[in-house]
């Protein structure tokens, strides 16, 4: 069963979205809240599989709250996914850089927003490393981090040739071909690749590559 905390501050969108959730037999909404310090009390209440959290609301908006949840140690089965209205931007941008394992649009169809809840919570990156790049591509050279390359030098030769395929867009089968190795050996480099470098998901992944310089910014 996939246990979902829902946060979002129009009642509203929580209801159709509660609606949709409590018609499948495999998931669960185990709590709604309407802002930022609620989704983390709830959060540590609950120990939700997936929090679907809105990027703007009261008292501490949906960014701070991701930041919270990632921070959290008792938190660390928790795969956050941020609600937006506006698709690719800089608060996507900063939600994903806070530890968020992707993003749905508000408009999304049912049957796309159910697979999301469900690609989430097997611990998938919810982005597309295209969509990611996008977003560094627009972001990343304006906002720098001293700290991104802190963990590069621990990754082994072909851990640093999987993260930079990774981020370039490649899936797990078109690595493992490029590299002339099985796809469980490639999940396994990009496994220990996100270990050594703290990443959550993939999509951090990503953002690590482009910022710590491994990959630039609009390269191919």
């Amino acid at each position: 069963m996939i246990r979902v905390l829902l946060v979002d501050d129009q009642p509203l969108l929580r209801s159709g979205f509660r609606a949709l959730l409590d018609m499948e037999d495999d998931i669960e909404v185990v709590g709604e809240a309407a802002d930022g310090v609620a989704a983390v009390t709830l959060a540590r209440r609950h120990r939700p599989d997936i929090a679907l959290l809105d990027i703007q609301m009261p008292v501490m908006d949906g960014i701070e709250a991701t930041r919270r949840i990632v921070a959290d140690p008792t938190l660390t089965g928790v795969h956050v996914v941020i609600l937006t209205n506006y698709g690719l931007d800089e608060y996507v941008f900063d939600a994903l850089r806070a530890g968020a394992a992707g993003f749905l649009v508000k408009d999304v169809v049912p049957e796309d927003f159910l697979h999301a809840v469900r690609v989430a919570a097997r611990g998938d990156a919810l982005l597309a490393p295209s969509i990611t790049r996008r977003l560094i591509d627009r972001y990343v050279a304006a906002r720098p981090r001293a700290d991104a390359g802190v963990g590069l030098a621990g990754l082994t030769g072909r851990e640093r040739e999987t993260v930079v395929l990774v981020a370039r867009g490649l899936s797990i089968a078109e690595i493992a071909a490029r590299l002339v190795i099985s796809p469980l050996t490639a999940k396994t480099h990009i496994n220990r690749a996100m270990t050594k470098l703290h990443a959550r998901d993939r999509a951090q992944l990503v953002i690590i590559a482009y910022e710590s310089g491994l990959v630039a910014p609009g390269g191919g």
